[in-house]
């Protein structure tokens, strides 16, 4: 595989860029590494990461990039945030960017640290999206954020907390924090394929 140089010039639109997604404020971390098209959009991204974490895109989301924000429209309101839609990734990519912020959930503001770790010539043998390493399960929806999250691990690894009957029956009966499943977490990603045109891979 030919890697090319984060702090080329000009970001390349017909690459992929690596991520590495991890979750802030939570130990052991919680994160994933994902190579997407150059080109992909902020909306299809945001999916990317909703599936490779688990998420349910139950919640408003936004991305901050550069000094900027971006979210939906019908999420803007009175928030100072651009429309995302059709923007591409790499146009707000700079010289010299180490990387992004993505938030989801505003109430329990899941924060999520995004590295821009390499950019790669597109393989003609890999699918994208794809997710290649990572650890650990995201908390539940509408935990209560980094301390809600911590708090529930303590109840459910302690049977004899008054509490512990009740939330794994809200949890559905099991909850493992250090499961990860790559293989299904790439299944969930292949509905994505799309998003490199078959005409921009190498040979």
């Amino acid at each position: 595989m030919v890697q090319r140089n984060v702090f080329e010039p000009k970001f390349p639109e017909d690459t992929v860029i690596s991520l590495r997604i991890a979750l802030r404020g939570i130990e052991p971390l919680i994160w994933r590494r994902i190579e997407v098209p150059a080109s992909i959009t902020l909306p299809r991204l945001h999916m990317i990461f909703q599936d490779a974490f688990g998420w349910t895109n139950s919640h408003l989301h936004s991305f901050y990039i550069g000094d900027k924000e971006y979210g939906y429209e019908d999420e803007l309101g009175e928030l100072d945030m651009i429309d995302e839609r059709g923007i591409k990734l790499y146009k707000l990519l700079q010289v010299n960017t180490p990387g992004f912020w993505y938030l989801y959930d505003f109430g329990d503001h899941w924060q999520h640290d995004v590295q821009i770790e390499h950019i790669l010539t597109i393989r003609a043998d890999r699918t994208y999206p794809i997710c290649t390493a990572g650890a650990r399960k995201c908390p539940p929806e509408d935990s209560g954020g980094v301390g809600g999250y911590e708090r529930l691990l303590e109840i459910i690894r302690n049977p004899k907390d008054e509490e512990c009957e009740s939330m794994m029956e809200w949890l559905g009966g099991k909850y493992d924090p250090d499961e990860f499943d790559l293989l299904a977490i790439n299944r969930k990603l292949k509905k994505y394929a799309k998003a490199v045109p078959a005409g921009k891979k190498s040979p």
